[in-house]
């Protein structure tokens, strides 16, 4: 299609269009240090084990309360490797579409999820100890 068949935007030439982030990159973003890289990465692989672990019981993600507007974020497991992911390549996290509806008996925290880890490792046989 065209892109003059295209509807007029309506948002065209507004400075305060809350699209514009999406198209604008962040300049004044540093690049992320090779401690907070490491960090990512780390957060990666525990994301990886607490999914294993916890999505059998029933558990669709991770809650974090948000500093901003107060209130819970519920993050999918896919939702938040890709925002950790994008973190990690782009140095910063795009706005997302909130989980629609969550279940918060669904959601744990990541110091639920670390404990959970933590416990379930003290289960496993000794030889089994190590590849944590």
């Amino acid at each position: 299609m065209a892109h003059d068949a295209l509807p007029p935007d309506p948002f065209a030439d507004d400075p305060d269009d809350p699209a514009r982030l999406f198209d604008e990159p962040d300049d004044d973003a540093p690049p992320i240090t090779a401690d907070e890289r490491a960090e990512l990465l780390a957060d990666l692989a525990d994301l990886s084990l607490y999914q294993n672990l916890l999505t059998p019981r029933g558990v669709r993600g991770v809650v974090v309360d948000c500093a901003e507007c107060q209130d819970p974020h519920y993050h999918d497991w896919a939702l938040l490797r890709a925002s950790l992911e994008q973190l990690l390549h782009d140095g910063r996290m795009r706005p997302h579409e909130p989980a629609y509806d969550p279940d918060p008996a669904d959601y744990v925290t990541w110091e639920y999820c670390k404990g959970f880890a933590d416990g379930a490792k003290t289960h496993l046989p000794r030889s089994a100890r190590r590849f944590r």
